[in-house]
């Protein structure tokens, strides 16, 4: 199954959304003038460059670098679903290694969700072409190669990552640590344990310091009083909230003017 779109006239950007069998193969043995970028949503292929062979999986973001002589195609015995595209280069590419193919696992879900989205809306956009549609498409591409390079970078384990994630997103609702434990398949202990270790902090601990940042934000920047901030990050107690605020800022939020 193939959804793709490209003229020769039709700019810098390009993709599309592939499922391929083990027939599958491209040999380009002179390069090409652009870069291309693949995300892997099932199944395996792989990369051979004059630098070596590099194989990618379900999760994975490849990256094959302009001018390199290559051939690719489906792992053996295996179907390579994947989204691709075709771009010139953009400056965010300098954060990566300097190879011929750049291949990262994403091991975050949340980075993954966020990737199939981009590349979904890069396609849509290509597709369409309505005003401003070669920004759109090169912001999803940014927006995969920096979760990428994120992603490499990163010295969390991936379920505390995604952990922090889910505190992000629900950071003024009252969710309890069995509830975040089954976001990523951890009994509660086993997370408490491996989220002070990654962190230096207690999962409740990292969730009240991030109400307290995003109230001292409301109130510098919105004009917030300290009980609408409070009530906004979730803190329906006051004086507790009053007593973590000046902990952190070493002064009481009513009297918070940075």
């Amino acid at each position: 199954m193939k959804f793709a779109h490209h003229t020769a006239d039709s700019g810098y950007i390009f993709g599309g959304y592939y499922d391929e069998s083990d027939a599958y193969m491209v040999r380009r043995p002179d390069g090409m003038s652009d870069w291309l970028l693949l995300y892997t949503v099932s199944g395996g292929g792989y990369f051979q460059t004059p630098q070596g062979r590099k194989e990618c999986t379900e999760g994975d973001v490849t990256l094959l670098r302009s001018g390199v002589p290559h051939q690719y195609g489906t792992m053996p015995g295996q179907r390579w679903r994947f989204f691709w595209s075709h771009f010139q280069g953009l400056p965010e590419i300098g954060y990566l290694p300097q190879v011929e193919v750049w291949n990262q696992s994403i091991s975050s879900e949340y980075y993954r969700v966020r990737i199939g989205h981009a590349f979904r809306n890069l396609l849509h956009d290509s597709r369409e072409r309505a005003g401003m549609w070669e920004f759109l498409c090169q912001n999803a591409i940014r927006e995969v190669l920096l979760l990428s390079c994120e992603s490499l970078h990163s010295p969390l384990d991936p379920r505390v990552q995604t952990a922090l994630h889910w505190l992000t997103r629900h950071m003024a609702e009252d969710i309890t640590v069995e509830e975040l434990a089954r976001s990523v398949a951890l009994s509660p202990s086993r997370l408490s344990h491996l989220f002070k270790q990654e962190t230096g902090l207690s999962i409740l601990e990292y969730r009240n310091r991030m109400r307290i940042q995003q109230a001292a934000l409301l109130i510098r920047h919105m004009k917030k009083t300290a009980g609408e901030a409070a009530l906004e990050v979730g803190f329906s107690n006051y004086n507790h909230f009053s007593r973590l605020f000046k902990k952190q800022f070493s002064v009481c939020p009513k009297d918070y003017r940075p």
